[in-house]
């Protein structure tokens, strides 16, 4: 299991990801409203603005301080790392 660094000594298993969100559009809103009810959601912003959401196989939602393009930069470069192995 490869794991990608998210910020802040955070990381998460890349091949869990379903998809790197931006936080702004209505039905990302109501998912993450959705999931904080249900108790599916974690924090990782240690107190930052969200500037992405993370949605993974198993129905957890993660906030994340770091920009779309720079999550699914990393998690790309982790999934690059794998198949050079």
């Amino acid at each position: 299991m490869k794991l990608a660094d998210i910020g802040y000594g955070n990381y998460v298993a890349a091949e869990k990801v379903l998809a790197v969100c931006a936080p702004d559009a209505a039905p990302i809103k109501r998912l993450v409203t959705e999931a904080k009810e249900k108790g599916r959601v974690i924090d990782v912003t240690c107190g930052k603005k969200t500037k992405s959401v993370i949605l993974t196989e198993n129905g957890i939602v993660l906030l994340c301080a770091l920009t779309p393009e720079k999550t699914a930069e990393r998690l790309q470069l982790d999934e690059g790392s794998e198949k050079n192995d």
